[in-house]
């Protein structure tokens, strides 16, 4: 039987090996086949980590002292998962104000 304690430090590490991809994707969107790449593992990492996640609760672990955290928290790496391989290219999902251009726009005037 594998001890709680190992799955939370899987949970623990295969959560924090996705946030580190996911903080560094402007890098790998350089080149477009390492940006597929990275975009895959990083939902890998997260698909594995929520049936980790999963696996801690149903074995009676906790997370960072909670045994509530597990399932909610799987929950959200399956929809980051997701998030994870929408491409935009660059294009503006928001429609809001872009930072950069608010300066030049009063400059202009």
């Amino acid at each position: 039987m594998v001890s709680t304690d190992f799955i939370e430090h899987l949970a623990e590490l295969l959560c924090g090996v996705s946030v580190l991809l996911f903080t560094f994707i402007a890098t790998f969107s350089r080149s477009e086949k390492a940006e597929n790449i990275v975009q895959n593992i990083i939902a890998l990492l997260l698909v594995t980590a929520a049936a980790v996640l999963w696996w801690l609760s149903l074995s009676g672990g906790e997370l960072w002292g909670s045994n509530y955290l597990p399932k909610p928290l799987s929950l959200v790496c399956i929809v980051i998962a997701i998030a994870a391989r929408m491409n935009i290219k660059g294009e503006n999902v928001s429609f809001g104000a872009n930072p950069h251009t608010i300066g030049k726009s009063g400059e202009e005037e």
